[in-house]
């Protein structure tokens, strides 16, 4: 059987794993977490790393609101529920709040109001001239 002698000067077999090339295993898994973590080195990128993270779930939340109520309200006034006109304001309400923060651009809320609008008037004209 042939053997293998270290750096050290050990005898090994040529299949067992040597202490050095262990080391350096572990050695290349810290480097991989260094290089995972390189952008948020200092504390206040990983601070603001944080709050947009927080600010991102925040804002997705408020956006799926708005999302739902606006199909409650257009399913409404297809419907002609009573209680279309509340969830219309409802709908606008949310858009202008998200606008007034920083969830959406003012324009953005207004377009989306606009056609919130145009769409349930729509839908009326459709329920009135059957």
């Amino acid at each position: 059987m042939l053997r293998h002698v270290s750096a050290s000067g050990r005898d090994t077999a040529p299949d067992a794993p040597s202490s050095e090339s262990s080391r350096t295993g572990t050695a290349s898994q810290a480097a991989k977490k260094e290089r995972k973590n390189m952008a948020l080195r200092h504390k206040s990128a990983q601070k603001r790393h944080r709050q947009s993270l927080k600010r991102r779930m925040i804002n997705r939340s408020r956006k799926s609101t708005i999302k739902t109520f606006t199909k409650k309200a257009l399913v409404a006034a297809a419907a002609s529920a009573p209680d279309a006109a509340e969830l219309q304001r409802k709908a606008e309400s949310l858009l202008d709040k998200a606008a007034k923060g920083s969830t959406l651009h003012k324009n953005t809320a207004a377009r989306r109001k606009s056609r919130l609008a145009k769409a349930i008037n729509r839908a009326n004209a459709a329920q009135n001239a059957q």
